[in-house]
């Protein structure tokens, strides 16, 4: 097989891997025993990020401000496409993407997976080769992945499933199928991955790729076979420090919450269960990663690709009591896994502690491939953190050492939040409801709201401080406050 000469031009490939509600600690050093030894790879042959955040926890908004380098206040997908209450269906075209952006640089674009950005847009729309696994959003079996199973001669149609966990409200959280695990959509988007390596790996052309994968899980219902589905016994996880939330000092949302996912009666026994297959989900895909790394290896194309991967929120699983995610802007469903593997420039083994946004991600990839950052990118290249050349923080001192995010609802409605955080602390306005404030080298699993604590007036203060400047910075349309008057 002939690899791709793209090394001889100095711009890497690109292999983008991308989760749907991978929580942070799946894969972190001191999180809880999920095996993930393909992500432990990309850490220890490249930089992993202990403080990554999605700049809003919902699917379309973190998608869309992942391809357009912007906070969602700022590309109009407020929240989730597909639902009846959507602000916005589509991404307009006028804003400038990373992948357009590329595309006009001479690299040759390919996705697979998940997209939902838009109702009527696919990951053509923004200049990517399709090369399926569904453009469409929770859409049963699309009919690449009906053929696929039909030449396994596994089960199109549904199967019968046992251990299923449902809520209150119907939904389903989690269950053991009983395909084989060739006949998951884990494992056919990691072929269609596969075949896209091999394809430009024997492309007689120059051009450098940029391979974008999505995989639709560790997302609910935790479906997964054998041997995932019986490889975390439930009986030896331990409750999240966070399930001793009693919601005293909390918005009133936050318990609300609880009833409208229909969670209201899990005990720990549930919640144990539906971890064990949320666990088995993440290692499922994990090693769905392996295979595409070892294909990569094969076509003899890892020296001069940078690998990345990354989720677009996490998820509750139970922490804070909570299914899912929503109007609560913990670091359950905040804080985001992040690796990067790029020989040759990122030293193995790197850990980088300053705070980044996913969104960072869309320049990082331009300033890689050498093109210029659009104008109204609300995020900057991690290129400086991961060659080393901003060691600790810009020359000039300007990176800032906290992140924002926001959330303006979902299904259930409309609800206003924005958020600032910094190593120590995290401060979230909620519009119509009671702010928090969380102290979190004290607190870290955020169980006691100090917003009315007299001790931490000036923390309080400060980050109220940080979060106006950030919101007229950004341009932020509900700025309607002045200093002072969040109090």
């Amino acid at each position: 097989m002939t690899a791709s000469s793209s090394s001889r031009s100095g711009r890497p490939n690109v292999l983008l891997v991308l989760t749907d509600q991978e929580r942070y600690d799946c894969s972190a050093p001191d999180g809880p025993p999920v095996e993930t030894p393909t992500i432990d790879r990309l850490s220890s042959e490249g930089m992993r990020f202990e403080r990554a955040f999605t700049p809003i926890s919902i699917c379309t908004s973190a998608r869309a401000s992942l391809l357009t380098g912007r906070f969602p206040h700022n590309h109009g997908m407020l929240n989730n496409s597909h639902e009846a209450d959507a602000i916005q269906a589509n991404l307009p075209t006028e804003v400038p993407t990373f992948s357009e952006e590329l595309v006009e640089a001479g690299y040759d674009l390919t996705y697979t997976g998940k997209w939902h950005v838009g109702n009527d847009q696919t990951p053509e729309t923004f200049g990517f080769e399709y090369l399926g696994g569904s453009d469409k959003h929770h859409d049963d079996i699309d009919e690449a992945f009906r053929e696929y199973r039909a030449d396994l001669s596994a089960p199109v149609e549904e199967t019968v499933l046992e251990d299923e966990i449902y809520t209150s409200t119907g939904t389903f959280v989690a269950a053991t199928t009983p395909v084989d695990v060739e006949a998951t959509r884990a494992s056919f988007l990691a072929d269609r991955t596969i075949d896209a390596i091999e394809a430009h790996a024997e492309s007689d052309t120059d051009a450098p790729f940029f391979h974008r994968a999505d995989f639709y899980g560790p997302h609910h219902p935790y479906v997964v076979p054998e041997p995932y589905a019986s490889m975390y016994d439930p009986d030896e996880i331990e409750p999240w420090d966070s399930y001793a939330e009693t919601f005293d000092g909390k918005p009133a949302v936050h318990e609300e919450f609880v009833d409208y996912r229909g969670v209201r009666e899990f005990d720990w026994d549930t919640w144990a269960e539906a971890t064990a297959k949320y666990w088995g989900f993440v290692t499922m895909i994990d090693d769905q990663l392996e295979r595409v790394l070892d294909a990569l290896e094969e076509a003899g194309l890892a020296a001069e690709t940078a690998v990345v991967h990354a989720a677009d929120h996490g998820d509750f699983v139970g922490n804070h009591r909570q299914f899912n995610k929503g109007p609560l802007m913990y670091d359950d469903t905040y804080r985001i896994p992040l690796q990067v593997r790029w020989p040759g420039v990122v030293e193995a083994g790197s850990v980088c502690e300053q705070p980044v946004h996913l969104h960072d991600l869309a320049p990082t990839f331009l300033e890689m491939a050498d093109v210029a950052i659009p104008e109204g990118f609300d995020a900057r290249s991690l290129v400086p953190l991961l060659d080393g050349s901003d060691e600790g923080g810009d020359a000039d001192d300007t990176r800032p050492d906290s992140v924002f995010a926001q959330y303006h609802g979902d299904e259930f409605g409309l609800y206003t939040q924005r958020m600032v955080r910094t190593a120590e602390y995290k401060f979230v306005y909620n519009g119509p409801d009671r702010n928090e404030l969380y102290d979190l080298e004290a607190d870290p699993a955020e169980l006691q709201n100090l917003i009315d604590h007299p001790g931490y007036d000036d923390a309080r203060r400060e980050l109220q401080d940080r979060l106006v400047e950030w919101m007229e910075e950004t341009d932020d349309p509900n700025r309607k406050w002045v200093p002072g008057t969040f109090d």
